[in-house]
């Protein structure tokens, strides 16, 4: 699914992160989001290749990236600990800046690395996302249930954990959509089936509802603001038009904001491959 893509493992500070690279004009890292891995980048990042160098890693906690352990207040899961990874990753490489693309948890890794490193970041794309803070201090009943896996996740382990193991197939229905490649499903069950990604992803919700949420706050509360430009894009077909000013809401977060919806769910890389292709070749440049 990476033809021409080097596979690397990359120490990132005692943390080693799975990617592929490929390309050779300026760098691109692409972050994905839950629960997949890189692979859910396959349908784009040759394409992208031809006019980057396309970095795709595995966050921690998922894919084969490590697991690390972690501790009471989750903080080896917080967005923050995920991006110091990224950085790492690319400095490896030789990129000290680079441009960044995320997908939902993804997303938010690349938001928080833009707000506390803006040195580091050329361009931020955000796709299906609104901030963190943002979400759950709107949340409502519609939310709650639209999104009942981000309360799901975030309960003290090991409840969510056991409850998922006992049947992944059932509850990983996300996968039976038919615009997932087969191949880029078989990967993404591997991963999401073991128990330590399962214990991994479960730290990244509650991590998000409680240290993450609590950086966003305080960013706001700072007035702090991302300084690069931001490109949002959204499925229109999926839950976050109906509950946000997808766009408003970000330009509280970034003075220079452009987007739009696509004709698409929540998986807008898979879902409309072309479609997201195009918006970041134009974002991008």
């Amino acid at each position: 699914m990476f033809d021409g893509f080097e596979t690397l493992d990359i120490d990132a500070g005692g943390v080693r992160i799975h990617a592929r690279r490929a390309g050779s004009g300026p760098p691109l890292l692409l972050l994905h989001g839950y629960p997949q891995t890189h692979v859910m980048w396959h349908a784009i990042a040759p394409a992208l290749a031809e006019d980057f160098t396309v970095v795709a890693c595995d966050l921690r906690g998922y894919g084969t990236s490590d697991k690390p352990p972690t501790t009471a207040d989750h903080w080896p899961y917080t967005q923050r600990a995920m991006a110091e990874d990224q950085i790492a990753v690319m400095r490896a490489l030789g990129f000290e800046r680079f441009a960044l693309c995320g997908h939902d948890r993804g997303a938010r890794v690349g938001y928080r690395l833009a707000l506390d490193h803006p040195e580091r970041v050329t361009r931020l794309a955000v796709l299906d996302i609104v901030p963190t803070a943002e979400a759950l201090r709107r949340a409502d009943r519609e939310f709650g249930l639209g999104y009942w896996h981000w309360f799901f996740l975030a309960q003290p382990a090991p409840f969510p954990e056991r409850m998922i193991a006992a049947d992944p197939g059932a509850y990983y229905r996300h996968f039976d959509a038919p615009f997932f490649d087969p191949e880029a499903v078989a990967a993404y069950r591997r991963s999401a089936d073991d128990p330590a990604t399962i214990h991994a992803m479960c730290e990244d919700y509650r991590a998000g509802a409680t240290l993450d949420y609590a950086h966003d706050l305080a960013d706001l509360n700072r007035t702090r603001r991302i300084a690069c430009p931001v490109l949002a894009l959204w499925g229109a077909r999926w839950h976050l038009e109906d509950w946000y000013d997808v766009l408003a809401i970000w330009r509280e977060w970034a003075d220079d904001v452009t987007g739009r919806a696509l004709d698409s769910g929540h998986y807008l890389v898979e879902e409309r491959p072309d479609d997201t292709l195009a918006e970041l070749r134009a974002f991008f440049g």
